[in-house]
């Protein structure tokens, strides 16, 4: 079985052979039952893969999804104009950067759809003025797909990083990147009529800190029990796919198939977006243990972010005091990147995760979803104080 460790073009893994783990009755449900969505996962949890997937749908592929769950759901293929934005691969530590990407963006799509923006407005109008255009000449509306929409806030947040504005006065490059996304996503908001589905991705939603402040709010479907499984692997899923390798996996370390699957799901299972409590496995972990044979902490050996380190860094939370309690959704899903309060930053980032649901006070049991995360995770804090001197991380 050939692991699309690394790959996230679902174009390339169809087409390459590579093992696909069928999510389109999710992404069907999706596509047909809403608008305008956010979801928030860890990082390496096939976010981008599920962008991916949602573009060659919405391009009307049909081809790629022969033989997967949608292709016997979708009666009418259609062909949509999509627009693709993707922050994983940029450094917004400088402040030009967010602005001189977006701008690029829009230039490279009015060009392929000949049409001249007016370049006295900003970039956000600009776009809504693009999807106006075709929806009027085409009679189509756009799909908008942005993927870790998020990261030019991460990649500064905490650093004190500098730049100056349009009048030329200093600011902080958070603030300078939180206004241009702000500006730029206000754009969902004029062109609703223009719209025919919209998706971003992150691991935090920063909605209080006024970057949806213009913009139509999504459906956040992060711990929507409908959607917990759209991605990651599942129980199920593991065994329909991945049976005979775990065999082959046990054979190799000497043990047993049933104690293989144990040691797998004590190491990579484990984490819960919703009450239902469904088991999901780290996916770029299981790749990888699949792929070479072995068991380790992939997921960690990947990095950590650092703007965790940065908030941790700091912090004056006893973090084994925040483990094994109960909390008010409200208190692990406020999406405030706060250096006093890092618990909701923990939960996103996937280093914390529900492991039990109390219906008569309607509170969440937080803690480490599996031994990869404990064990990276008090690396991670080791290393932070080695590094200081000292640390406020007990």
């Amino acid at each position: 079985m050939k692991y699309p460790i690394g790959i996230q073009d679902f174009k390339t893994i169809i087409e390459n052979g590579y093992a696909y783990v069928d999510k389109t009755a999710l992404v069907y449900r999706l596509v047909t039952e809403g608008q305008v969505y956010f979801l928030s996962r860890p990082r390496r949890f096939g976010k981008s893969l599920l962008v991916s997937t949602l573009e060659y749908y919405f391009r009307g592929e049909k081809a790629l999804f022969d033989g997967l769950a949608i292709s016997n759901l979708v009666k009418d293929w259609d062909t949509y104009p999509v627009f693709h934005i993707d922050f994983n691969s940029n450094d917004f530590t400088r402040g030009n950067t967010l602005k001189d990407l977006l701008d690029a963006y829009v230039e490279k799509w009015e060009k392929e759809y000949g049409f001249t923006g007016d370049t006295r407005f900003g970039v956000g109008e600009r776009f809504a003025q693009l999807l106006a255009h075709i929806h009027q000449h085409t009679g189509k509306r756009s799909v908008v797909l942005i993927d870790e929409y998020d990261k030019p806030l991460l990649d500064v947040l905490d650093t004190g990083y500098k730049t100056k504005d349009s009048n030329g006065d200093e600011i902080l490059i958070e603030e300078y990147n939180r206004n241009i996304l702000k500006g730029f996503y206000s754009t969902f908001k004029a062109a609703d009529a223009d719209l025919q589905f919209v998706l971003l991705t992150g691991v935090t939603k920063f909605s209080q800190v006024s970057v949806f402040s213009g913009f139509n709010q999504p459906a956040d479907i992060s711990m929507n029990s409908n959607y917990e499984a759209l991605c990651g692997i599942t129980e199920e899923e593991m065994e329909l796919m991945f049976h005979e390798q775990i065999d082959e996996m046990a054979n190799e370390q000497g043990i047993s198939p049933k104690e293989m699957r144990l040691v797998l799901k004590r190491h990579y299972d484990g984490y819960h977006f919703s009450r239902r409590m469904k088991d999901i496995y780290n996916p770029f972990s299981v790749l990888n243990a699949l792929n070479k044979g072995e068991v380790s902490d992939f997921w960690f050996a990947s990095g950590t972010p650092t703007y965790l380190i940065r908030l941790l860094n700091h912090t004056k939370e006893n973090l084994n005091e925040l483990t094994g309690k109960y909390y008010d959704a409200s208190d692990f899903v406020d999406y405030r990147a706060d250096v006093e309060r890092p618990l909701p930053m923990i939960y996103q980032s996937g280093y914390l995760t529900i492991k039990a649901h109390d219906r008569l006070t309607n509170t969440y049991l937080l803690d480490l979803p599996n031994n990869e995360v404990k064990r990276g995770f008090a690396t991670a804090i080791a290393n932070i104080k080695n590094k200081s001197g000292k640390s406020n991380i007990y």
